[in-house]
């Protein structure tokens, strides 16, 4: 045996571990994201229920080895050297692929990623094989491949799109207009009913979706089923409805039971099906290692590759811990699941998705039909229905969503997915989830007019991914395989470093990214006292940095030192986002505001704008001096340089003195800043009239002049939103506790204590 098999052995068991972490971070949003969009449970909770899932699953997942093994291609076709090359080709594709995904936060299907993977790779050792082969020719190409597999998967996405999207909004609007967002009352009589439903769709798709491949359901059972399957799902409901009519009665939340199990079946059937996605072809790696052992001969077709998988328990149990540990420890978990959360979240924030031309044609035309509708329906039963979509905010403040519509994302979802099984219909679970899950949020109205276009073009977004993830498959894999066969084992040890040097590139950027948002100003379950009080730090943080960039982007600028500019551009960049995502979060802590403290929010929402406005100006100043150096223009005279250094040295005493109110929290010094500003605007001024002078004796380069005359505004701007807002903090601070000294004497506690 060459020692290279064994080293490719190997790196099959490390891309295997690799594949089930970066497999498990994007499909997670398929189970957890109607537990999370609800916030049904502590996140641990919610986790802790998957992973019992997942250990159940991974252990009925046997049957399903065989799509990695002989669903798409003919392993009898292929010797045993050339299909260790396919399946390297393949792991390392679908490594990038799905990290690729991951690290965009994009759901995307692992299915079809391996699919096509198994496409591409095999008709790279096909093709490798008949060019080197004289017997043969590009035409025996179907001889290796089973390509009817890719058209079923492509019917498939176009399939889920459609019949997903569609059923999710018609079962959302039906159970809106019968629950309402106020509940309460309805859930009492007809809780057990509606949930008992759910749960029939649930267990039914847990049992025959999630375990019919383990062979703990023997074949007469299942015929026994299938005969009989409305007298079953009946019998089901009528004792589920009971069971949760005396879960009611004992004071038990029925909604949570449903959502959590409901996330247990979602994980079951997952591990069930989808561990074939990540471990399938490292494990048919090893049993052709294994056969290739047992008979010496290394030329040796791999016929027994179509023979049916069993695999070891222990290799099972073992991935279902890494799945577990990854979904407790997986940050590209949550990041792909706040995907989805945020397109259907029912509160107003940040969108993630910009707007383009299809988005607003599509918003334009669903305006026009919903007029044409209100033209029609008579208006009092317009209000009656409008009545049951008034969200109630008490139930959606810290949640994208209610319990409503995360019982109907999970039961119209695996009822479909059950469907489409007994009818052999290619429904996809990541894009069934997916598009009930959009579908659900249109009905629902989480899509206003004020966020309907950016939602929309989030959808196209993820749809389009599923077919890059198709395209990228096949192509990647292609192309790694033929030069797998091509390069030997010097393209294995180049294609690995490759693929490390992706993974680590991924790595690093991610917590990069986590650096710059690390500083956000409000978490979303703050209350009312944290979120102003972490206003003042974060003005304070925010003006220190402010001064410090500005100072070394003059000093970059006048000894034209590229590096250093980049920098304060990247950091200035960083700031002004940072400002903007605050703008996002107004709305959410003004609602947490109590009574007395009303009135505080106005100069919040003041401190706010004007610190946006500060690094916005300052973004403006360093972007253009960048630029300006990059493309090696001209830099400034020692006459321009000089009156700089005077606005610099003017800027500086202005922040030091706003920093140090700002950290002493003593504002009696603004009338100082607003004097210290005037002598400034008076240098400024200044610098304007020489850089005329300078103009018409043409002493320096028009593209020089405009930066300097660019940053001299900007820094105007700068200073001027600086003191308005060192002003509104004062008032700020003052009207918080003004708040607070009022709230202490309506409890009784003296002001003294209230202010410590």
């Amino acid at each position: 045996m060459d020692p290279i098999f064994t080293v490719i052995v190997v790196i099959l068991a490390v891309l295997a571990v690799l594949d089930l972490i970066v497999g498990v971070s994007n499909d997670a949003v398929n189970f957890l994201n109607s537990a999370l969009g609800c916030n049904v449970a502590k996140r641990w909770i919610i986790l802790s229920v998957a992973a019992v899932g997942i250990m159940l699953g991974v252990i009925t997942s046997n049957g399903m080895m065989e799509v990695a093994r002989n669903g798409v291609f003919h392993p009898g076709m292929f010797t045993f050297e050339e299909i260790m090359v396919l399946f390297v080709g393949i792991m390392l594709t679908d490594v990038i692929v799905l990290n690729t995904f991951n690290s965009l936060g994009l759901p995307t299907s692992t299915t079809v990623s391996l699919v096509f993977e198994l496409l591409g790779s095999s008709i790279a050792v096909a093709c490798y094989k008949i060019w080197n082969s004289p017997d043969m020719t590009f035409g025996n190409i179907a001889e290796f491949i089973n390509a009817d597999k890719a058209l079923v998967i492509i019917s498939g996405i176009l399939s889920s799109v459609v019949i997903a999207f569609t059923v999710g909004a018609i079962l959302m609007y039906i159970s809106r207009i019968i629950f309402s967002f106020k509940y309460a009352k309805s859930l009492k009589r007809y809780g057990a009913v509606w949930c008992g439903i759910s749960i029939v769709g649930i267990i039914y798709f847990a049992i025959f979706k999630g375990m019919k491949s383990s062979g703990l359901i023997t074949p007469e059972f299942d015929h026994l089923i299938n005969d009989h399957i409305y007298v079953s799902l009946f019998v089901v409901w009528v004792a589920a409805s009971l069971l949760l009519w005396i879960m009611q009665r004992l004071k038990i939340n029925i909604m949570k039971f449903t959502i959590l199990s409901g996330t247990f079946a979602l994980a079951l059937a997952f591990a069930g099906n989808d561990l074939v996605n990540f471990i399938g072809v490292p494990i048919a790696g090893f049993d052709s290692y294994g056969f290739a052992m047992d008979s010496g001969d290394m030329s040796m077709p791999m016929s027994q590759l179509a023979e049916p998988a069993h695999v070891n328990i222990w290799f099972l149990i073992l991935s279902g811990i890494i799945m577990s540990v990854t979904l407790f420890l997986s940050k590209d978990a949550m990041k792909v699941a706040e995907t989805q959360i945020n397109l259907s979240s029912q509160n107003s924030e940040e969108e993630r998705f910009g707007s383009n031309r299809f988005s607003r044609a599509l918003v334009s035309l669903a305006i026009n039909l919903n007029k044409a509708y209100n033209s029609v329906i008579p208006k009092r039963l317009q209000e009656k229905i409008n009545s049951r979509f008034i969200p109630d905010e008490t139930v959606t403040r810290d949640s994208a969503y209610d319990y409503i519509r995360a019982i109907v994302n999970l039961t119209a979802a695996a009822s479909l997915i059950c469907l489409g099984t007994s009818l052999k219909l290619p429904l996809s679970t990541t894009y069934v989830i997916f598009m009930v899950s959009m579908g659900s949020s249109l009905a629902d109205r989480a899509w206003g007019r004020d966020s309907a276009v950016y939602r929309i073009t989030g959808v196209v977004v993820v749809i389009m991914g599923w077919f890059v993830t198709a395209i990228a498959g096949i192509s990647i894999s292609f192309v790694v395989g033929l030069l797998l066969s091509w390069g030997g084992w010097i393209a294995l040890a180049v294609l690995c470093v490759l693929c490390g040097y992706i993974l680590c590139h991924n790595l690093i950027f991610k917590k990069k990214e986590k650096e710059e948002h690390k500083t956000l100003l409000i978490t979303e379950n703050a209350d009312d006292s944290d979120a102003l009080f972490t206003c003042t730090q974060e003005v304070c943080a925010t003006m220190e940095s402010i001064s410090g960039i500005y100072n070394h982007m003059l000093v970059a600028l006048f000894t034209e030192n590229r590096r250093l500019l980049k920098e304060t551009m990247t950091q200035s960049e960083e700031l002004y986002h940072q400002a903007n995502d605050r703008k996002y979060q107004i709305f959410q802590t003004l609602k947490r505001l109590q009574d007395q403290k009303v009135e505080t929010g106005h100069f919040y929402i003041q401190v706010v704008d004007y610190l946006t406005e500060v690094t916005k100006a300052l973004l403006h100043c360093t972007r253009p001096a960048f630029e300006h150096i990059d493309n090696h223009h001209h830099g400034f005279t020692q006459e321009q340089i000089y009156d700089l250094k005077l606005v610099n040295d003017g800027v500086d005493n202005i922040f030091n003195k706003i920093n140090e109110m700002l950290r002493e929290r003593d504002f009696a010094g603004l009338d100082d800043v607003l004097t210290m500003r005037d002598n400034l605007f008076i240098v400024i001024a200044d610098a304007i009239k020489n850089q005329i002078k300078r103009l018409k004796e043409e002493q320096t380069s028009t593209k020089a002049s405009m930066l300097y005359l660019n940053i001299l505004n900007e820094t105007k701007t700068m200073v001027l939103q600086s003191r308005n807002l060192i002003k509104s903090q004062a008032y700020f601070l003052s009207q918080m506790k003004s708040a607070d000294n009022g709230a202490a004497e309506n409890s009784g506690v003296t002001a003294q204590e209230a202010q410590n």
